[in-house]
């Protein structure tokens, strides 16, 4: 995909994520990784969090089959809330009301590890994930494809774009999805209706402006979960296999939309303006119950994420300069009503709880930053410099809070490329992130959270091997984040808290698509993720559903050459290794080791006879030997995902 992610098969090249310009991955001072199209295609993925589960240092799965939201770690740190972008820009979420992300609707995820704030302002430092939407083609696409598969899911989808005038200067995608399919819960449904329209205008070399749009409309359970055995202190001692919810009352219905655009124009042989914006909004309808207890929960949010910057390319002696300076806007406001109710059960269930507790929140942040990318003969230097003011407006349940921040985050850092295509690297960068939400502190009442901070600092290696499409990378880092709000239940009581951690690890990472037709993804991390900050009980643990040893590998082959032309097969191990259940540690939430296993297959039926031209079947299984443990995080036990097979026909033509 030029110039946003560009790929060759599995391998990235250059994305625009890491530094905002179009870097090569290769000579970039911090861990980027892409997921292209092509990978998407052949694993089939059916959320983000299983799109980025080859990549090394990523953790899902932490609440087993979760279907409401992308819940998901990077190098210890959740980034459910504060790490998701869209083509840049802020993804706009509140505490209910996360955009639900459809893979097919995407053309690339980029994965930047570690602190992104010099750049991006408010953001995790673990790093981000940038969804890359699809874009208008200047080739004609038209693409219709069926799915069938576990649990009675039915889809059918299509993508279709090229030019509209005959000289190339407008160009369109149309993309669109609609689905009806279940969970492996039988009360929880996975229905979606997704209408992506999409448009392109270049009326000259330096001139680009994308519109870019989507309707969804979609339904998952509004429960999660199972009913927990609790021993004494109301702590959970493991999951049961009874589902706690009920098919009469448990509908999560979400309706969204966005509507953006971009645009890029030379100003001159070496300036050159870019400016994106988007709006958004959802609004929700969670049905709930749990143990028996109904609940309601309605939710609606609204925001705007802008960013314009200027970049510029200069000498200065034998020094090369990327120069960026620009400037964000990003608001966002949610209104949330929520109710429960006492045990009333009917055959049809009629009963709807009373709304009887009311937030809302404004929070609006505005940033300035400046980068500049230095090149003097085969170093590579990069320095960053940013500020952001940020207000809040917190209303929970009629008590109103509010708070100002003012933040300056940075990041600076030093690679050589070698003669051999190598280039270690140091880097040192700063983040933060500015919390909604009341934190319960004991002995001097309820306030707004401070914001989250962070900082790291990393040493790491890539190498592009010469004359062949690999790229092979591995990073050692530490991460030392103050305030981060999260729910602590050692103490038997769910509190909202605010932790401290130490992060440190070493990662490895490799992918290739070769000639002969194999491609490979993979990678291996080792994290420890130690609390410094929380409860007595809990300082020096490792934090909870954090393994220290992940491992994940998948590969795919394409045969080029004779009878059996056409055949692809793709085969992947993922391995979690052991982690705890809760922050003290209790030996009964204790999760142990498991190893995931992935698989595919798939033929393009135009190798067999030119009518059947454009025509693939494909078969994909995810946890194909249906290994199923308990998993338990925060305290509270889930059961891993089981297997998931899907068949798919797609025409191209």
């Amino acid at each position: 995909m030029k110039g946003v992610a560009e790929t060759e098969g599995y391998v990235a090249k250059s994305a625009r994520t890491a530094t905002k310009t179009s870097t090569p991955v290769a000579e970039t001072a911090q861990p980027v990784s892409i997921v292209s199209r092509k990978q998407l295609d052949d694993r089939q993925p059916q959320n983000v969090t299983e799109a980025i589960s080859y990549i090394p240092g990523v953790r899902g799965g932490q609440f087993g089959a979760e279907p409401r939201f992308d819940s998901f770690k990077i190098r210890g740190i959740d980034l459910t809330y504060t790490g998701v972008f869209r083509d840049g820009l802020r993804q706009i979420s509140s505490p209910n009301g996360l955009f639900r992300i459809e893979p097919y609707g995407v053309e690339a995820l980029t994965v930047l590890r570690g602190p992104a704030a010099s750049i991006y302002g408010a953001s995790s430092s673990g790093g981000i994930v940038d969804i890359i939407s699809k874009r208008p083609t200047e080739e004609q696409l038209r693409e219709v494809e069926l799915q069938y598969g576990s649990y009675g899911r039915k889809q059918a989808a299509f993508d279709f774009s090229g030019p509209v005038t005959d000289d190339g200067v407008l160009l369109y995608r149309l993309t669109g999805v609609v689905r009806d399919g279940r969970n492996e819960i039988e009360a929880i449904k996975d229905d979606r209706l997704m209408i992506v329209p999409a448009l392109t205008w270049q009326p000259d070399d330096g001139t680009t402006f994308t519109l870019l749009g989507e309707y969804m409309d979609s339904t998952t359970g509004g429960t999660w979960g199972y009913i927990n055995n609790y021993g004494p202190g109301g702590t959970s001692i493991g999951a049961t296999p009874v589902y706690g919810g009920d098919a009469r009352f448990n509908d999560f219905d979400q309706e969204q939309w966005r509507i953006g655009y971009e645009l890029e124009h030379a100003l001159g042989d070496h300036l050159t303006l870019h400016h994106k914006l988007r709006y958004s909004e959802l609004s929700n309808r969670q049905e709930w119950v749990f143990e028996d207890f109904p609940g309601l929960s309605l939710e609606d949010n609204r925001g705007v994420a802008a960013d314009t910057y200027l970049e510029t390319e200069f000498d200065t002696g034998n020094a090369r300069h990327r120069l960026i300076g620009g400037i964000d806007y990003s608001f966002m406001e949610y209104e949330a009503r929520q109710g429960s109710g006492p045990d009333l059960f009917t055959d049809t269930y009629t009963y709807v709880p009373t709304l009887t507790y009311y937030e809302k929140q404004r929070q609006s942040s505005i940033g300035l930053y400046i980068q500049d990318q230095i090149e003097i003969d085969a170093w590579r230097i990069g320095m960053g410099l940013r500020h952001d003011w940020h207000s809040s407006e917190y209303t929970p349940g009629g008590t109103a809070y509010s708070r100002d921040d003012s933040e300056t985050t940075g990041r600076a850092s030093v690679g050589y490329v070698t003669p051999w295509n190598i280039m270690p690297y140091v880097s040192y960068g700063t983040s933060y992130v500015a919390n909604p939400g009341v934190i319960l502190s004991f002995g001097s009442g309820a306030s707004q959270a401070e914001p989250t901070r962070g900082t790291q600092y990393e040493i790491g290696l890539k190498y592009e091997i010469p004359d062949h499409n690999v790229l092979i990378s591995t990073a050692f880092f530490n991460i030392d984040q103050e305030n981060a709000s999260v729910y602590e239940t050692s103490s038997g009581v769910n509190l909202l808290r605010q932790l401290d951690l130490r992060s440190r690890g070493v990662e490895l990472e490799i992918t290739a698509t070769l000639d002969n037709g194999l491609s490979l993804t993979g990678g291996y991390s080792y994290n420890d993720v130690e609390i410094t900050k929380l409860t007595p009980e809990t300082v020096g643990n490792q934090h909870n559903s954090s393994p220290y040893h992940m491992f994940s590998l998948w590969a795919d082959y394409e045969v080029q050459t004779g009878a059996l032309e056409g055949l692809g097969v793709g085969a992947g191990v993922r391995y979690v290794g052991s982690s705890f259940g809760d922050n003290v540690h209790t030996p009964v939430l204790e999760n142990g080791a498991r190893t995931f296993v992935d698989a595919a297959i798939r033929y393009d039926l135009g190798k067999i006879t030119p009518e059947m031209e454009g025509v693939k079947l494909q078969v994909n299984a995810t946890n194909l030997l249906d290994e199923i443990n308990q998993v338990c995080t925060t305290g509270f036990c889930y059961f891993d995902e089981g297997r998931k097979v899907i068949a798919s026909m797609r025409y191209r033509f």
